[in-house]
């Protein structure tokens, strides 16, 4: 008994997350007939359909629904689509660019920077110059090392980085590298921040997806 009653509720989990389009068919005070993915539900205010859209509140005028933790407000013959189902991965977009780099604007810790996916590199690495404007202390709370670079070996301070962030992938207390100087030009996203991604290219576009 208790394993049909798993059962169910995974099924109805499942079920649940599938909706692609809740449309308003009729309104009432305190009732509203929803189109969901094609099947009506004639709900009152408080009630949640099998699919898992709740009826917030109704009137003649419009409806207040709430589904997988959005509130939308429809009115009579008006729907919405895909904001409705669950996002299981999160993307970032990165094109190449006219060095052959792919390139991407991203964040650390909340201020925009300019990044280069760079496979090669087992940390993100960026330089002195960067650290600065981003207002990292690195050399007060950064440990003393050196790392190789295509200039040879270079200090370096070892530090984590609170949140780095590309498109909708972000990661936190990521280890990086501050490099002495003014290189690299720009943040290199290296291994760090890329382990566990998923990568496919497309001509001269690569995606990035992470599992929610």
């Amino acid at each position: 008994m208790v394993r049909l009653a798993v059962i169910l509720m995974l099924s109805f989990l499942q079920t649940a997350w599938a909706v692609d389009r809740v449309k308003v068919m009729a309104l009432f005070p305190g009732k509203a007939m929803l189109s969901i993915d094609g099947r009506n539900r004639m709900l009152a205010q408080g009630d949640t359909s099998p699919e898992g859209v709740k009826l917030l509140s109704a009137d003649p005028d419009r409806a207040v629904v709430e589904y997988g933790g959005q509130r939308q407000t429809l009115r009579l013959g008006s729907s919405v689509a895909s904001s409705y189902k669950r996002r299981t991965r999160l993307e970032a977009r990165v094109l190449l660019d006219n060095q052959g780099a792919y390139s991407i604007q991203g964040s650390i810790n909340g201020r925009s920077v300019a990044m280069v996916v760079d496979t090669g590199a087992n940390l993100v690495a960026l330089s002195e110059a960067q650290a600065r404007r981003l207002n990292l202390d690195y050399a007060r709370r950064g440990e003393r090392t050196l790392v190789s670079t295509a200039s040879g070996r270079a200090k370096a301070w070892s530090i984590r980085l609170n949140r780095v962030k590309i498109g909708d992938i972000e990661r936190r207390n990521v280890p990086a590298v501050v490099i002495e100087g003014d290189m690299p030009e720009k943040v290199l996203l290296g291994m760090s921040f890329l382990s566990g991604l998923q990568v496919r290219h497309q001509g001269n576009l690569m995606l990035l997806f992470k599992s929610q």
